[in-house]
């Protein structure tokens, strides 16, 4: 979890925070450090594997630096090539096909059936500014497409080269050098997965990796009470960007939300209100009391976000309703899209329960506005 500055108990900025979970915006940093780098990436997968298609793991000559290709036998293997290739002073990239086939497995204590490309880079410097410019571009929010050109797939001195397009420069693909995979390119960003694609020009062959990645999504939890505070423990190993906000200093710390990428203390009302919602944003409302609860929905009922859930009993949840309605804080459209009570019915009594149901809410909602979006995207 966040690192701290000892000498003053500081806490990490929240762009700190974000580039702990996102392998993009770390590799850069250790591209500047002294001593050789190697990057594994999971290209291809069938059957089952432990992980899927954009997997990737950092390895220098002593081991993983950071990410994962899923444990076990194929982080191990791809582990071993990658460390070997450092220690060897080895430059060329290669195509790992790692089989997880049962006799292997089984002396290995797994059993997967299946199989694997991995891509071994030992070379990530020359690569740099691609990473870099995905960091910037994911830092300010904007996706893109992180691709990786394989020249000579099939050959034991292939050749790589990297490019990270923004959604905002797919009008100039014809600018980034690797041409006639337009579509695929475009394909692969509308359908929010990795890609590989093949191409024969001229005798020469080569598969083209397109991973989109996205920004993390943004969730808001306003309240930092026993609640809020599980929440955002889960929201953060869910992938989310945790804000929490209250007005009491004594629960909104450092201390008590070490998970989260910012903590805000201010009226919460006000505080809501001037958070930056967009389609990307995941609120939730577990203040201390009922005037704080309606002071943050009225902030946020009529924005874009793409969650608003607010705790409450259904008592509360039908005053709220018509408090609203009644003083034309939101129309009945805008609080139907309000979920309250909050979270998904499980049964859940405790607050680590109540904050299961909560996250869970949330990840239904993300998967879902994940798919209509990729369903009705077009570039």
């Amino acid at each position: 979890m966040p690192c701290r500055l000892r000498e003053k108990k500081a806490r990490p900025t929240a762009q700190k925070m974000t580039e702990k979970k996102n392998l993009f915006l770390r590799i850069p940093e250790f591209l500047g450090r002294d001593g050789e780098v190697c990057l594994a990436v999971l290209i291809k997968a069938s059957g089952s594997t432990p992980q899927v298609p954009g997997s990737a793991a950092l390895f220098s000559g002593s081991g993983l630096l950071l990410g994962t290709l899923g444990g076990g036998i194929l982080e191990a293997e791809a582990g071993k090539k990658a460390v070997g290739t450092l220690e060897s002073g080895g430059r060329r990239p290669l195509l790992l096909e790692i089989r997880l086939e049962a006799e292997f497995g089984e002396k290995n204590g797994a059993v997967c059936g299946g199989s694997a490309a991995v891509l071994i880079d030992p070379a990530v410097r020359e690569s740099a500014a691609a990473f870099i410019g995905a960091r910037r571009s994911l830092l300010d929010r904007r996706p893109g497409v992180f691709l990786t050109l394989i020249e000579h797939p099939s050959s034991p001195e292939i050749r790589l080269s990297r490019r990270w397009v923004p959604e905002n420069d797919f009008g100039n693909l014809d600018d980034i050098g690797f041409p006639g995979f337009d579509d695929q390119i475009r394909k692969a960003f509308t359908d929010g997965l990795p890609g590989l694609f093949s191409r024969v020009e001229r005798e020469k062959d080569f598969l083209l990796f397109a991973e989109p990645v996205f920004p993390l999504p943004r969730l808001v939890i306003a309240g930092a009470g026993h609640i809020g505070q599980a929440v955002a423990r889960l929201g953060s190993l869910l992938d989310f960007e945790v804000t929490v906000i209250d007005d009491r200093p004594e629960y909104a710390n450092p201390g008590r939300f070490p998970d989260a990428d910012r903590i805000v203390v201010q009226d919460i009302g006000r505080a809501v209100a001037e958070f930056p919602v967009d389609r990307d944003t995941y609120l939730v409302i577990v203040t201390r009391g009922h005037s704080r609860d309606a002071d943050a929905l009225r902030a946020c009922v009529r924005s874009s976000a793409a969650y608003i859930g607010m705790i409450g009993s259904r008592r509360k949840v039908r005053l709220t309703r018509e408090e609203f309605l009644k003083n034309g804080w939101a129309s009945p459209e805008e609080m139907e899209r309000v979920r309250s009570p909050i979270g998904l019915e499980i049964g859940s009594k405790t607050v680590e329960e109540i904050a299961v149901s909560i996250a869970a809410e949330l990840v239904l909602v993300r998967s879902q506005k994940k798919g209509a979006e990729f369903r009705g995207h077009g570039i």
